[in-house]
């Protein structure tokens, strides 16, 4: 039993869902291909793949193996690369990210990478939860804010100020704080995945704000704000251009908050790929320019306390 053939039978049927494609791949047949994948359960002793007539879904035995095969196929073939002389970035790169970082940020820069390397395919992942990589099959992920499991190595791609703020409306309304205290006379939209839970850090200030309205994606904060429903705390790098032609208003700039680190992060064992490399490189380079994810925004907006909290310690 060629073990190699049968995990590239069943990583294949994985991505591509159809035994027919895998058999064309692999100029087999689809009976060989459905065989080549029994047989391969039978020496697991375990089901890696529910079928029927219709679809063709993951056991969770299937999840995890898949995972480890996919890393295992990538490695022989980066190998056989390698010995070629030929370092070329190729293949299937599974990537996650927080849903409004990959809309606003990510998404952008995705058609110019795989223009640069038209060998690589790219699955972009929305997720605003912590994705295990390993369970998930994932190549890399970005993560936002400190991170906390040491099970991942990390590469730090970007910092990015947040802001305090209001539309005009709101603020004509409502009346504008001028301490951090007067947060607690006014509407807050919150976050509900801040890493600080329902408090907000302002200078010094710890503030546990109150509001009607709860969101756990920072495009509802932006909606939120521009709909002149309350008060928010956000990147800068989600409404840049309202701050700027004054749609929304930057508040309590004697109290900077704290800047948020932006990393990419990848398991700290097993093989990564070429084409997660270039991919990091390719975001490094890329976020390193974009003046909200480097610092340059929040001066060339006048936002005085983002500024600070650049220059605060600890980043």
């Amino acid at each position: 039993m060629d073990r190699f053939t049968l995990m590239q039978c069943y990583v294949r049927a994985v991505e591509t869902g159809s035994f027919s494609v895998v058999a064309r791949e692999l100029s087999t047949t689809q009976p060989t291909v459905s065989k080549n994948i029994a047989a391969l359960e039978a020496h697991l002793g375990a089901r890696l793949l529910y079928r029927s007539s219709r679809k063709m879904s993951l056991t969770p035995e299937g999840e995890s193996y898949y995972a480890e095969c996919r890393r295992i196929l990538d490695a022989v073939a980066e190998a056989e690369s390698g010995a070629r002389g030929q370092n070329t970035a190729a293949g299937l790169l599974r990537v996650a990210c927080p849903a409004a970082l990959a809309r606003h940020r990510v998404m952008p820069l995705i058609r110019p990478f795989t223009e640069k390397h038209p060998e690589v395919c790219i699955e972009l992942v929305f997720s605003n939860h912590d994705i295990d990589l390993i369970e998930e099959g994932l190549d890399i992920a970005f993560r936002i804010g400190r991170l906390q499991d040491s099970s991942y190595r990390a590469r730090l791609v970007a910092t990015y100020a947040l802001c305090c703020a209001a539309s005009p409306d709101y603020l004509q309304r409502k009346g504008t704080p001028a301490t951090p205290a007067d947060l607690l006379q006014h509407n807050c939209v919150m976050f509900t995945r801040n890493s600080t839970g329902p408090i907000w850090q302002l200078g010094d200030e710890a503030i546990r704000p109150q509001g009607n309205l709860r969101v756990d994606n920072p495009d509802g904060l932006r909606v939120a704000a521009l709909s002149g429903l309350g008060i928010v705390v956000a990147p800068t790098w989600l409404f840049a251009d309202e701050l700027h032609d004054g749609r929304l208003v930057c508040l309590l700039e004697a109290w900077p908050i704290q800047a948020l680190p932006v990393h990419m992060i990848y398991p700290a064992k097993g093989f990564l790929p070429t084409r997660a490399r270039v991919f990091m490189d390719f975001v490094v380079d890329e976020f390193s320019r974009d003046p909200c994810l480097n610092g340059e925004a929040v001066t060339e907006l006048g936002l005085d306390p983002c500024i600070r909290a650049f220059a605060a310690p600890g980043l």
